[in-house]
């Protein structure tokens, strides 16, 4: 915990950066603005989305929209996802400040909204705008790369893990930041940069697995599974978008719809971390990840199962009567409805039964127990089971039973 003098100086230099980075947001705002409504024109500039496209420019005029107003709607969408993440991260600063890991953790979601969102490098600003956005995005990207190696606890483990935090602080983010045009040369080959993200991400993972296994307590593992739960949701989100993307015909709508999405999921991530830090509800993790694995699992089996099922009635409708049906769909339908409860229950059972195992074996077992207790008469048998039930549920070191006697009733004295 900070105090003092310490504790001044950490949320001074938390408010001289927070009040940097809202600047040199807003400051690019009418140039991210100019960018949306220009359709991109070089390779750079079109990689990064959101971006207008000619051909996304012809198909806004023929649905009678303008190009102001698609810069417009995406222009309220970054500000808007900024000021999510820029909340989340005040609401941990007011609450934990003295809190050197919270502290951290806040000053990164506000730097990293207005880093991730807008391409400061393709905007035309001044010099020292220029610069400070640069500094802005250099601090917010270092921030996430320390987070994923010092959460929860704030140490590093394993050790070894502070060098190859500062191998990518120095080797790459530096100049890849600062330098753009000697680095990409260099690191900008696919094969390149897919060695050196495939590093860090596997570093970062052993690490994270390491730390959970061998040193986080209970508390810290589920600040731990809040994380990973909100990350997995997002980028579970985007992957499904990613796919839909390329199933879907595209179109400037179908782009608006993705890409609005993928920003309401990436939301997930700041949510999940602000619940970790502020330890709300720790334990409803477990809960929640146990109803997104049956649903998620439940919804995909469900959706396979229906068009499925209308694929093969309709093929069999045009053998027989040489004609597509609307029966099929009514059919296909009604047999989604009829498996809805027993196909969640056998995938609820599954799910305990392979994820949650313990706790599928100790409810069963109170199950048992509390069945066999109406029937049982002997106070010395129930004793044997209630410590049997205890030892296999809870698996305490040791077990003891003690049992009150029976207070002996007091004669009334008379004469």
């Amino acid at each position: 915990m900070l105090q003092g003098r310490w504790l001044l100086l950490a949320r001074a230099a938390w408010l001289s950066v927070a009040i940097l980075t809202v600047i040199v947001f807003i400051s690019g705002l009418p140039s991210e603005f100019m960018r949306l409504r220009t359709p991109c024109a070089d390779a750079v500039s079109c990689v990064w989305v959101p971006r207008l496209t000619a051909q996304n420019a012809r198909a806004l005029g023929e649905l009678g929209l303008s190009v102001d107003l698609f810069a417009s709607y995406w222009v309220a969408i970054e500000v808007s996802f900024v000021l999510m993440s820029s909340a989340i991260g005040v609401a941990i600063f007011w609450r934990k400040s003295d809190d050197r890991m919270a502290l951290f953790v806040s000053l990164m979601l506000l730097t990293l909204g207005a880093a991730l969102v807008v391409p400061y490098p393709l905007l035309d600003l001044p010099l020292i705008w220029t610069l400070s956005a640069e500094a802005v995005s250099f601090v917010g990207a270092t921030l996430v790369v320390l987070f994923f190696y010092l959460f929860p606890d704030g140490h590093f483990v394993p050790r070894w893990t502070r060098w190859v935090v500062l191998v990518s602080i120095f080797g790459v983010m530096i100049p890849s930041t600062f330098l753009p045009g000697r680095f990409l040369p260099i690191f900008g080959h696919p094969l390149a940069y897919a060695f050196l993200g495939a590093s860090f991400a596997g570093a970062t993972v052993y690490a994270q697995v390491y730390r959970y296994r061998r040193v986080s307590s209970p508390t810290q593992r589920q600040q731990t599974k809040w994380v990973v739960f909100g990350l997995a949701m997002a980028l579970g989100g985007a992957s499904v978008v990613a796919l839909l993307d390329l199933v879907v015909p595209r179109g400037v709508l179908t782009s608006l719809v993705g890409t609005t999405a993928f920003y309401i999921f990436t939301l997930l991530t700041p949510l999940s971390i602000a619940v970790a830090v502020l330890r709300y509800h720790l334990y409803d993790i477990d809960t929640l990840i146990n109803r997104t694995l049956v649903y998620g699992s439940l919804s995909v089996t469900l959706v396979a199962l229906y068009f499925g099922g209308i694929v093969l009635l309709q093929r069999l409708f045009v053998v027989l009567t040489g004609e597509k049906s609307t029966l099929a769909v009514v059919a296909s339908t009604l047999l989604i409805a009829a498996l809805f409860t027993p196909l969640r229950r056998r995938i609820q059972a599954f799910i305990d039964r392979r994820f949650y195992r313990r706790k599928y074996d100790a409810r069963k077992t109170l199950e048992a127990f509390s069945l066999k207790l109406r029937d049982e008469t002997d106070l010395d048998a129930v004793s044997d089971d209630l410590v049997g039930v205890v030892r296999e549920t809870m698996q305490p070191a040791h077990v003891s039973l003690w049992l009150s006697p029976e207070p002996t009733p007091h004669r009334k004295q008379t004469g």
